[in-house]
């Protein structure tokens, strides 16, 4: 029987509601899974591109790589685990298998993978050392494996190749002890005999959730996670983690309407699906020995921080591990310095301690207020949402005053989430309060605190 493309994408659409939309119940809020909530708490998560694009230099390879070139002789996994934590990641992804097909462990399926390689003599297993090192570090491990295989022979012969792809997604998912997130994306292009290949969505995410059950899947349309929209590291604002599972109904989906739902989310949507902010460290996503001068600075990193998981999103940051096998000392000494700046941001909370006086003043507002003790310079506040329960808030600002009579705004924002980080005109202020001036329910108390920012 053939099936059209039409008719994967709505049974995929139907597969994607159905995982999550069950778990609501009509009237309640769409809130996260225990293992959304986990991933949510992460924050960052580190990507490594690694592959034979490493030693080809390039960013998408063909599929007609020799495997030969793969040999990393100095590779070490716990070097990319240890220097992950030490920058505060607490997750790392892996490609175990780029657009190339090129699989970073013996797959039976394909001779184009690691056992055809000069390294280990044949015998390595990247993803064995990656899993390892993460649990060795006590991070959690996740690993992504591209739909579109330009080196598969049966690619774009849709049964057989999702027959293919499945049985790899198997030996990835039964092979190296519990995964935290399978990363998907919609790549999608000719295969060797000149035809477009057609996913069969459903059964993939069915996969996963019978192998992995406390994993969560990202992909353009999730169906746990969602891309943010750009690969700029810069969530939506607003950001509802809710969303409309028919506005982007597989991934892959393209158009503005799906741009416009993949950033912001739908305050008033059946399921939750949190947005990942992907960009990475370097202007590409595997190595180039070209832009070892090019790695972003410590300040830009810090801002991509504030504008992902400071809008309610988690940060998965790429830093491509080199030819040797290893991160490059540029690259480690960035992560290095921006868990220090982000350490330094938020080292002296203003309101720690101090009673706050929490009023509902109305069917969807209400007041947080603050007394400091004494004025303090404030430059940065951080709001939290208990998002177990939901996300509420809509519309609100953070209003301020040294003398307790004259109230200055000192910021103003949309949704709040897991976390929403303002910056502001440095100010002196004794007294601070938030004010929720929309939400979609009656709002719940909020968490927030206030520092210095400089």
């Amino acid at each position: 029987m053939t099936i059209s493309r039409r008719d994967f994408a709505r049974a995929a659409a139907c597969a994607l509601a159905g995982t999550v939309v069950e778990k609501v119940k009509p009237g309640v809020r769409p809130h996260p899974s225990a293992s959304q909530l986990a991933w949510q708490r992460d924050e960052l998560a580190l990507f490594l591109h690694f592959g034979v694009n490493t030693f080809t230099d390039r960013e998408w390879g063909d599929g007609h790589e020799d495997p030969a070139i793969f040999d990393p002789t100095q590779l070490d996994a716990r070097q990319w685990a240890r220097t992950a934590k030490a920058g505060g990641a607490r997750a790392l992804i892996l490609t175990a298998k780029h657009h190339d097909g090129f699989c970073l462990w013996s797959s039976r399926l394909t001779e184009h993978s690691v056992a055809r390689s000069a390294w280990r003599g044949g015998a390595g297993d990247v993803v064995r050392e990656f899993t390892d090192a993460c649990r060795s570090e006590e991070l959690r491990a996740g690993l992504y494996l591209s739909p579109w295989d330009r080196n598969a022979p049966v690619y774009g012969d849709s049964p057989r190749y999702n027959d293919f792809y499945c049985d790899q997604l198997t030996e990835l998912l039964t092979r190296y002890g519990p995964i935290s997130e399978v990363w998907f994306d919609g790549a999608n292009g000719e295969g060797p005999n000149g035809r477009r290949q057609v996913y069969d969505w459903p059964r993939i995410f069915g996969l996963v959730r019978r192998l992995q059950p406390r994993a969560v899947m990202f992909s353009d349309a999730g169906p746990d996670v969602r891309w943010c929209g750009n690969e700029a590291g810069v969530a939506g604002d607003p950001n509802w983690s809710s969303v409309d599972p028919a506005a982007v109904p597989y991934p892959g989906a393209s158009g503005g309407a799906v741009i416009a739902a993949l950033q912001h989310g739908d305050p008033h949507g059946a399921v939750w699906r949190p947005a990942e902010t992907d960009t990475s460290i370097r202007p590409g996503w595997f190595y180039h020995a070209a832009e070892d001068e090019r790695v972003k600075p410590v300040d830009q990193l810090v801002g991509i921080w504030l504008t992902s998981v400071g809008r309610n999103s988690k940060l998965l940051l790429n830093v491509p591990p080199t030819r040797d096998g290893v991160l490059h000392a540029t690259d480690v000494a960035r992560l290095a310095q921006l868990r220090a700046q982000l350490t330094s941001l938020f080292a002296e909370d203003f309101a720690a301690g101090r009673p706050v006086d929490w009023r509902v003043t109305g069917r969807r507002t209400a007041v947080a207020h603050v007394d400091l003790g004494k004025a303090v310079t404030i430059g940065l506040a951080r709001l939290e949402e208990d998002i177990a329960r939901g996300q509420c808030v809509a519309r609100y600002a953070i209003q301020g005053t040294a003398d307790g009579r004259d109230w200055r705004e000192l910021a103003r924002g949309t949704t709040v989430g897991y976390r929403k980080v303002d910056r502001f005109e440095p100010t002196a202020a004794r007294n601070v309060r938030v004010v929720v001036e929309d939400a979609v329910a009656t709002p719940r108390p909020l968490r927030f605190g206030l520092y210095r920012g400089a």
